[in-house]
């Protein structure tokens, strides 16, 4: 299970999210099944764990890891569909919701999972390999501007006009196939003590943008709420600030009720309360777990309860 992903802040997650043990439990992103299968542990028989995972090698590998546990349910299905499977199952609303946004070890760690920039292996990036558009598709025809524009906002590179104007360069004399001609390109115009961050910013970047990671997160968080039982908890653990922001403006948004510009003498907007927020800052690992899991260290968990 560890050679696969080793999941991070266990203890917490369970503390901020089971509060029935004998409830209706949804991972949005059961990956390895990490954190379920410590759900499991602490939950009764009659409980029920609803998992999804775009990945098909994760859904997989979940699938025979739960297969004789009745209490799980997995879909091959993308969290933002969360309705669709509540709907499947019949359930009216969860006593929790959990999603861990981290990409497994498993995924950064094999080749032909497309994630890594330092072997040799197909410009992909896509968590579901039925998406039309991969990583290589997009650095060999987008626009300069775009590139520009998606290292920018999904990377935060600062270094992005210069690896945009590299990357149309090399492409006029051959196609960007693989993850280390796109690496090596990088490397060409980045001094090398900045290498390594930028290069994961740029296949953070592009994997974000393949994936439409940010919004399928808002979709999700949107619906989620609306799917919680009074009293029911919602936890998320993100690992880079684009994730992260999203769920503390989601949140924060939830607890309030009221949006009404502030010359209104009058509430006309209905809003409703829906999330008091448990966490007023993020909880993240200890340098305990730091030093046992260093791909664990910019994690931050946010958890809130539906009102």
């Amino acid at each position: 299970m560890n050679t696969h992903h080793t999941p991070v802040l266990l203890k917490e997650s369970i503390d901020h999210l089971i509060t029935d043990k004998s409830g209706i439990y949804f991972d949005a992103t059961i990956g390895f099944g990490g954190h379920t299968e410590a759900f499991l542990k602490i939950l009764y028989k009659n409980a029920v764990v609803v998992g999804t995972d775009v990945d098909k090698d994760a859904f997989d590998f979940s699938k025979n890891k739960f297969a004789d546990d009745e209490r799980v349910k997995l879909y091959n299905y993308n969290f933002s569909g969360i309705d669709i499977v509540t709907k499947i199952e019949s359930f009216g609303f969860f006593d929790g919701i959990f999603a861990d946004l981290g990409v497994s070890s498993f995924q950064l760690n094999n080749p032909q999972s497309g994630f890594t920039y330092r072997e040799e292996t197909k410009l992909d990036l896509r968590m579901d390999k039925s998406k039309v558009v991969s990583a290589a598709d997009i650095v060999n025809s987008f626009s300069e501007e775009d590139l520009e524009d998606i290292f920018i906002q999904y990377g935060e590179e600062r270094n992005s006009l210069r690896i945009a104007r590299e990357i149309c360069n090399c492409r006029k004399d051959f196609k960007i196939d693989t993850t280390l001609q796109l690496s090596e390109i990088i490397s060409g115009v980045i001094p090398f003590k900045n290498r390594n961050k930028t290069l994961s910013r740029i296949f953070q970047a592009l994997r974000i943008y393949v994936n439409d990671e940010l919004g399928a997160l808002k979709t999700f968080l949107d619906k989620s709420v609306g799917l919680l039982k009074t009293g029911g908890r919602i936890v998320i653990i993100s690992y880079h600030s684009l994730e992260d922001r999203i769920v503390k403006e989601t949140f924060k948004y939830e607890t309030l009720d009221c949006v009404c510009p502030k010359e209104f003498p009058v509430c006309q907007c209905d809003k409703e309360r829906r999330l008091k927020i448990l966490t007023k800052k993020p909880v993240t690992p200890s340098p305990e777990e730091i030093a046992s899991n260093p791909r664990g260290r910019s994690a931050k968990l946010r958890a809130a309860e539906r009102v």
